[in-house]
């Protein structure tokens, strides 16, 4: 499933290539995806045509992009974004071959780029397993008092690259929560955009085994597990996300080329200290650690 760096590079691109551009017309080519959207497809047609996009925001795996009315009124609604485990934001024109599993197509009012080339006409959502999908969703205040969010993710915390990430607050969380660390940084309403890939990571990179228990963290290790997070993070997003399949694209469908040091390298040398890594059972998936450098205590 993707995860924030991934997630983030697609709103990279939906900010370079919709903001400030009107949706003319949708087209609904697969209802499923709008499951969420509990007024059906036609109201979504409806009320989203018409509308300009005026930024391109996301907390965690979570992307939306506020929109505003003709009468120029602020946004009080927003285009929710759920890749899911296969969704795709692509920017493409009318020219280019339809996807079998695209599902939703926007038509987008005519916009140049910085050098006067007309940009793509259409945002597609394409999506082969249908986990993801869109909602037209009401804004709502943020529950830390800060800005607003779709009232569908008002649930989600802030992810460790977000400028308002509280570090004492998340170790206080992480405290209380008596569980296995790894578990922990898994649960989107106690840190955001954290998957079993960049979780595996962040453990490698802190030394800190994917079992340990959260009541037991110390101030230093929780801020150096954080620091770890926003390290892999960013590297990931420098590569232009982590990609294990063709379902990983950016708004351009090109692929990220991030390497990793421990996910999916079982059998292979730990890049600290050269023993094999191994692959544990967690949670009905695995987890890959080092046995040396990740103990457990």
């Amino acid at each position: 499933m993707p995860e924030l760096p991934e997630v983030e590079v697609v709103r990279r691109g939906v900010a370079r290539w919709v903001v400030e551009r009107t949706v003319e017309s949708v087209e609904v080519v697969d209802p499923r995806s709008l499951r969420r959207h509990t007024d059906g497809p036609e109201d979504f047609r409806r009320e989203l045509t018409g509308l300009t996009v005026v930024n391109a925001c996301r907390r965690g795996k979570f992307l939306w992009l506020p929109v505003r009315a003709a009468d120029g009124s602020e946004p009080s609604r927003a285009l929710l974004v759920h890749l899911g485990m296969s969704g795709q934001l692509l920017v493409a024109s009318p020219e280019q071959p339809r996807s079998r599993h695209e599902r939703i197509r926007l038509e987008l009012s005519p916009a140049l780029d910085e050098s006067g080339q007309p940009l793509p006409e259409q945002l597609r959502f394409v999506d082969q397993r249908i986990f993801g999908g869109m909602l037209l969703d009401r804004l709502v205040p943020a529950s830390d008092g800060h800005g607003t969010v779709p009232e569908h993710a008002v649930h989600i915390a802030r992810d460790p690259l977000d400028p308002l990430f509280d570090v004492a607050a998340f170790h206080a969380a992480l405290r209380r929560r008596r569980t296995g660390l790894k578990r922990a940084l898994l649960d989107q309403g106690l840190i955001s955009g954290i998957g079993n890939i960049y979780a595996d990571e962040a453990l490698w990179a802190a030394r800190l085994h994917w079992a340990a228990p959260t009541e037991t963290m110390t101030a230093p290790r929780t801020y150096t597990l954080v620091a770890a997070c926003q390290e892999v993070m960013r590297r990931a997003l420098d590569a232009g996300g982590t990609s294990f399949d063709s379902l990983y694209v950016n708004v351009n469908g090109e692929s990220g080329r991030n390497t990793l040091n421990v996910y999916g390298r079982e059998g292979h040398p730990c890049e600290r200290c050269g023993t094999p890594i191994v692959r544990e059972r967690f949670m009905n998936r695995s987890s890959h650690i080092c046995p040396r450098c990740q103990r457990r205590c």
